[in-house]
């Protein structure tokens, strides 16, 4: 028989020399791009642990988080609207509202300009710095402060303490004279509460802005740069958990090292492995829903920009609002609304039911769900009623209608090109060009957030309006304002839902926020260890 040492080799694979490859190089690997990120890692896990802090558990109590819906007294609406424009040489206005300022009724008008100014209804008279005046009152009733000094400064942009997340746009800054460096932002236009901050919740804010979201690095870039090195860095984050998950998991045979006991090295890289094993799903899946999040934000969200409140003649008004055929006892304020080309009025009344969805309970419900509750929001009743202006016949379906037309003009100003400044002029031979609308599949009025269209978007009451596309393109839109509150498609409805469920962990919301939030944050301080005990480990190891 022939012995085995006779036999010629066999060829080694072409594989065997790159696998030796990397098993030699994968730890100096590890090393390298663990240590590209560290810093980054420490400052996301560091700041990602202080968002709890300021979401709610440091959060300060205010006194109001909802303007009352009180009902609208018609024995003060003694001048009609029509009379009191033509009075004071109103050539034009946008629409107008009853608002109650140091117990008397003022109209709230909104001008061509975009400006509020306030008419008294018993006598016609405009008052001096209207707006001013109604900012400080809600901000007063918000915080309940009737006495401390104030300072009001008008905001038409996002600012790093007012950002986009708040949505409302534009809002007076309240600031507040007090120890505790009290700042309110009140949406005057429809009496709401847009956001507070006060001195801890500041450096909470600042904290989170700079080193979790890196507004930073757009400040002195852009926001696509920014994007882009947030996305390598979490991809390295994920090259580096798998390449570590190789070395001290699958492979650790391999890699491992005798070490003498008490060696310092050896206890450090046994907890580096221990608590990187621990950690390396949810390292991986933060940095994943991050990476994907942060990507959405390279394309604009202009939904801010969707407005149809073109401007109207006082002449139109040619029927007095206490002529409307409606119980007055159940309205709680006046608009107006151009639909189908006509104006109308708007009559809010109070929703059916013993608590309406203006009151403070039932904005602390809004608020829970917005937080991430996984039921859907039943549809309500609509509580808007149109009337037209001239003749004060009711439109049947009258919010629905508005809606749908809205709608209509906003998927045509997005599918002509021409972006949300055609909304004002489009006319039926513009939103002919942008092709034949879809269908729609579902409508719904909506007085309550929802796992879809949540708290994070500000405005109720809502008309959801899904369409007919391959996207399933849905329109929320805000009949108060005549605005677009929301647009989905499915690419929001993945990322919302990668991120909602692998960055915040909304599946355990089951068991309530404050364990949701200890979770968490338990899982971000695992990854904060880990790559503390990886940079020591570099440092020691030579």
């Amino acid at each position: 028989m022939e012995s085995i040492t006779e036999q010629p080799l066999a060829p080694q694979p072409a594989r065997r020399p790159l696998r030796a490859l990397v098993q030699r190089n994968m730890y100096r690997w590890h090393r390298i791009i663990g240590l590209i990120t560290v810093v980054p890692v420490i400052f996301w896990t560091i700041s990602g642990l202080s968002h709890p802090f300021m979401s709610h558990w440091f959060k300060p109590t205010i006194a109001h988080e909802f303007a009352p819906a009180d009902m609208l007294d018609k024995t003060r609406l003694i001048r009609p609207v029509g009379e009191v424009l033509r009075q004071n040489r109103v050539e034009s206005l946008r629409t107008f509202r009853v608002v109650q300022l140091d117990g008397r009724s003022y109209y709230q008008v909104k001008g061509v300009d975009n400006a509020l100014r306030y008419y008294d209804t018993a006598t016609g008279q405009l008052l001096p710095k209207g707006d001013e005046r109604y900012a400080e009152a809600m901000a007063r009733y918000f915080i309940g402060d009737a006495s401390t000094p104030i300072q009001l400064e008008r905001v038409t942009r996002f600012l790093p303490e007012y950002r986009y997340v708040n949505r409302l746009l534009p809002v007076w800054k309240v600031s507040f004279a007090r120890a505790d460096g009290m700042d309110v932002y009140v949406e005057t236009e429809q009496s709401r509460l847009a956001n507070y901050n006060e001195r801890s919740r500041k450096a909470f804010l600042w904290l989170f802005n700079n080193f979790h979201n890196w507004d930073w690095l757009e400040a002195i870039s852009n926001n696509t740069l920014r994007v882009g090195v947030m996305v390598i860095c979490l991809s390295i984050i994920m090259l580096s958990m798998l390449s570590g998950l190789v070395i001290y998991g699958f492979m650790w045979k391999r890699f491992r090292k005798p070490r003498n006991a008490g060696d310092r090295v050896g206890f450090l890289r046994k907890n580096h492995r221990q608590i990187g094993i621990a950690v390396s799903l949810v390292t991986l899946t933060f940095a994943f829903s991050g990476a994907y999040h942060v990507l959405r934000k390279l394309t604009p969200d202009n939904r801010i920009a969707f407005v149809r409140q073109p401007a109207l003649s006082p002449a139109v008004l040619q029927t007095d609002v206490l002529a409307l055929p409606v119980d007055w006892t159940t309205v709680t304020n006046l608009s107006m609304a151009v639909v189908g080309g006509k104006p109308y009025y708007q009559v809010f009344t109070k929703p059916a039911g013993p608590k309406g969805w203006g009151k403070a309970d039932a904005g602390q419900r809004q608020i829970d769900r917005a937080e991430g509750s996984a039921k859907t929001a039943p549809a309500g009743k609509p509580n808007i009623a149109y009337y037209d202006a001239q003749t004060a016949a009711l439109l049947p379906d009258g919010v629905m209608t508005h809606a749908n037309e809205l709608a209509l003009r906003f998927w045509a100003a997005d599918a002509s090109g021409k972006g949300p400044a055609c909304c004002e002029q489009m006319d039926a031979s513009q939103q002919a060009e942008a092709g034949y609308p879809p269908a729609l599949l579902e409508t719904a009025f909506l007085t309550k957030f929802d796992r879809e269209y949540g708290f994070i978007n500000k405005r109720l009451p809502v008309v959801k309006l899904a369409l007919d596309t391959p996207d399933r393109l849905t329109y929320y839109v805000e009949p108060a304002t005549s605005r677009l509150a929301a647009k989905v498609v499915d690419s929001d409805r993945r990322e919302g839902l990668s991120f909602a469920v692998l960055h915040k962990y909304f599946l355990l919301d089951w068991a309530g926020k404050n364990v949701r939030d200890i979770v968490t944050m338990l899982a971000a301080l695992g990854v904060l260890v880990v790559s503390v005990l990886g940079l020591v480990l570099f440092l020691k190891v030579k």
